[in-house]
């Protein structure tokens, strides 16, 4: 898994600034009108999900080898379920962050 992932969509928070203007209206660092910003962040979510997949698939290829008696190496097995582990653990977490903050966004009063 790409560590910078990790970065990109955890710090979501650091986007915000203020601007200058006295009606404290906060904007987009980096925002433009062809949504620039969304598709980036729609972009290495779709990246994760596919990395988190080649994972899992990964790990399912090295059960079949070790089940049919074609790999006896018990230790890429295991690498190959914890990386599928901990991938899709952190696939769900983005998931249930992203889930909250729809649930905050359309319970906001306009």
């Amino acid at each position: 898994m790409n560590p910078s992932l990790i970065h990109e969509l955890t710090g979501a928070a650091n986007l915000y600034k203020t601007t200058n203007g006295t009606n404290g209206i906060r904007s987009l660092e980096g925002e433009t009108s062809d949504g620039t910003l969304f598709s980036s962040v729609f972009n290495t979510a779709v990246q994760n999900i596919k990395t988190t997949n080649a994972y899992l698939s990964d790990a399912e290829n090295q059960e079949i080898l070790f089940a049919l008696g074609e790999s006896d190496s018990t230790h890429d097995l295991t690498i190959a379920l914890e990386k599928a582990q901990t991938a899709l653990q952190y696939t769900v977490a983005v998931r249930d962050r992203l889930l909250e903050a729809y649930k905050e966004l359309m319970q906001m009063q306009i």
